[in-house]
Formats: structure tokens, sequence, C-alpha cells
């Protein structure tokens, strides 16, 4: 019995940093997320009241406007379902290193290719097949511009801001040409509408434009957290993303684990494609998903880069732009737009002063120690 309990102590020991060092990272990160939304919050306070409004009155009235209807819970869950994309595409690009700003173009050419794809289709071909072709058809297209990135990267040394920014206009520009040149009908700038069987259902949400793919977006949630913690290709994901040159002394192929997270990344973000496409608007328009791949960047930061945080990051700034369109008879609409790029800026400004004070405890806990 002492044989086996010194035994067990002996495992256990190793496990005990690890696990007290993880609690500390959650903690951190908390801390991050909290300040964040406290400074918003301040921030956009401040601002009401500078014109003139009780922030008080404000904040109740967008909560309990929102709460009340149906139809703007339905309008939160429709954004929130394309932000928790585009936030994880950011997420698993940084993971790696990477930053992809590269949302907008990838999820452009994803709602092309879908809707495309989706309007080719026979007009009897069943929801079965019809789903399944168009949602690959999704995220073949945002792939195809995250391994774009990726490789330029490793091949040319190009750094993947630059070519995301360069690809996101170039991307529009051919978007904008395909529609006006082959797509657009009759003076509009729609295309045509895909076959009823890729039309995913609507949520019984007082007509809103929320639909069923929540439910991708939901399992994509669950698939990112189980690679990121369970695969080995998670932890070469991070190891790559922490220590390039360690992990390359270990075995790891770098350049290709950079380019697989572009391309996994660019794929995450064209399937936010089902969204609109599929389940809203059922064809490609001109302007469709636009801006969904920078807020993106906001919900992957303030969800701290974990998938669940960035599913509520999501579900946070879907209320504050659903909820601001509630209050606009009270305060301008531009204000919680603004309030989207404070809570960036709080951020930035939170991580190392949140760093710098666990390293101060630390270091008081040693000195006590």
């Amino acid at each position: 019995m002492s044989a086996s309990a010194d035994s067990a102590r002996e495992g256990a020991t190793p496990r005990a940093p690890r696990r007290a060092a993880a609690t500390s990272a959650r903690r951190r990160e908390l801390a991050t997320a909290a300040i964040a939304l406290l400074a918003a919050v301040a921030i956009g306070s401040a601002l009401m009241m500078i014109v003139r409004r009780s922030p008080g009155d404000v904040w109740l009235a967008m909560i309990a406007r929102t709460a009340s209807d149906p139809s703007k819970l339905g309008q939160i869950l429709y954004r929130a379902t394309a932000l928790t994309l585009t936030g994880l595409s950011v997420s698993l690009a940084l993971d790696a290193g990477l930053f992809n700003i590269g949302g907008e173009g990838q999820l452009t050419l994803g709602i092309l290719a879908c809707a495309v794809v989706g309007a080719a289709l026979p007009r009897g071909t069943p929801a079965v097949v019809a789903i399944p072709v168009c949602t690959l058809a999704a995220a073949a297209g945002g792939a195809a511009i995250g391994a774009l990135i990726g490789a330029l990267r490793v091949a040319r040394g190009a750094h993947e801001v630059i070519t995301s920014i360069m690809l996101n206009e170039i991307v529009a520009g051919i978007a904008l040409w395909i529609g006006n040149a082959y797509l657009f009908q009759n003076g509009t700038t729609t295309g045509p509408a895909i076959a009823p069987g890729a039309e995913l259902p609507q949520l019984p949400l007082a007509g809103s434009a929320a639909n069923v793919s929540i439910a991708l977006a939901a399992l994509v949630v669950a698939g990112v957290w189980w690679v990121g913690a369970r695969t080995t290709w998670g932890q070469a994901l991070r190891a790559v993303g922490s220590d390039p040159e360690a992990a390359r002394s270990v075995g790891i192929a770098v350049g290709r684990v950079r380019v697989l997270a572009m391309t996994a990344a660019g794929a995450l973000a064209g399937l936010g494609a089902t969204n609109f496409v599929l389940g809203h608007r059922h064809a490609f328009e001109e302007g469709l998903g636009r801006g969904f791949g920078f807020v993106g960047i906001s919900a992957a930061l303030l969800g701290r880069l974990h998938p669940l945080g960035i599913a509520a990051a999501s579900l946070l700034l879907g209320f504050l732009s659903v909820g601001g369109l509630a209050v606009g008879d009270k305060v301008p609409k531009e204000l919680t737009e603004i309030l989207q790029g404070v809570v960036v800026l709080a951020i930035a400004v939170a991580v190392p002063w949140v760093r710098r004070a666990a390293r101060a405890r630390a270091r008081s806990e040693d000195v006590i120690a």
C-alpha cells in the first residue's frame, strides 16, 4: 500500500504545477475579458452622457427592448452565427502564430461559391445532397484564399497581414465583376436563387433571419475545441505559434502547419456563407456579409481565442449591434458600432496590465514563501 501511494504521489507531482498554471492562465484570460467589457461599458456610458442621455436608461432600454422582442433575439443569433465562424477563423490562425485579417475576402468568396453552386444545382435536388454540396463549396471558397495567404507566407515570406488586406480588395473586386458580368438580374445586384433543396429552415423567431446554420456553428465550436485540446495536430499548431524554432527542432514541419492552419482558417470563414446564403438571402448579393470578417477579429480577441469564449463574445457583439438599433431613438446607432472597436482597444491595454499584475503577485508569493 505504501509503495502504491508513493508511486501515485510521484505521478501526481508533475501534474500539479501544470494544473495550477492552467488555472492561473484561465483566470488571467477571464480578468482580461472582464476588464475590456467594463472599460467598454464605461466609455460607452461617457459617450452617452456627451449626447446628454442617461447611461442607465439607455443600457436598460437596450436590454429590455431586445429581450422582449423575439425578432431582435433572432437577429442577435443571426449575427452571432457568422461572427462565431469568422472569430474561430482568426483564433485558429493565431494559434499558429499567424494573424488572419483576410476573413472579409474568405467570407466573400465563400458566399460567391456557395451561391453559384446552389444556383447551378437542378431545382429538384434533395436537401440531403444540396445542403452538403453548397456547404463544401462555401468552405472551399474560403479555404482557397486562406491557402494562398499561407503559401505566400511560407514560400515567399510575404506577411499575412499585407497579403490578407490586398486579397480582401481583390476578391471584392472579382466578386463584383462576376456579379455584373454573369449573375445580377433585372438591373439589381442580386444573382439567381439557389435550388430550393439548399435552403436552410428559419428559426421560429418572429420572422428574423436566424436559421439552423447556428447548429453548424455550434458543431464547429465543438470541433475546434476538440482539435485544439485533444489532438496532436492541435499541439503542433500551438507549438508552431509559441516557438517555431523549437517546433522545427523536434521535427514539426513548420511551413506545412502554417499553410494548413491558414487553409483551415479560410474554410471556417467561408462557412459563414451558410448563414447568409443558405439560411437567409438564398442568392448572391453585392455586399452580403460585408464587415463580419473584421468584426470577427473583435469576437476572437474578446473571447480570448477560446472557442466557447468566441461564441459568447459573438453573442455580446450581436447584442450591441441589434441593441444599438433598438435604442436608436435615444442615442446615435454609430455609438454602439464605436463600442466594438473600443472592446479591441480595451483588450490591447488590458492584456499587458493583467500580465504585469500576475507577475507582481507571483513575485510577492515567492517572497512570502
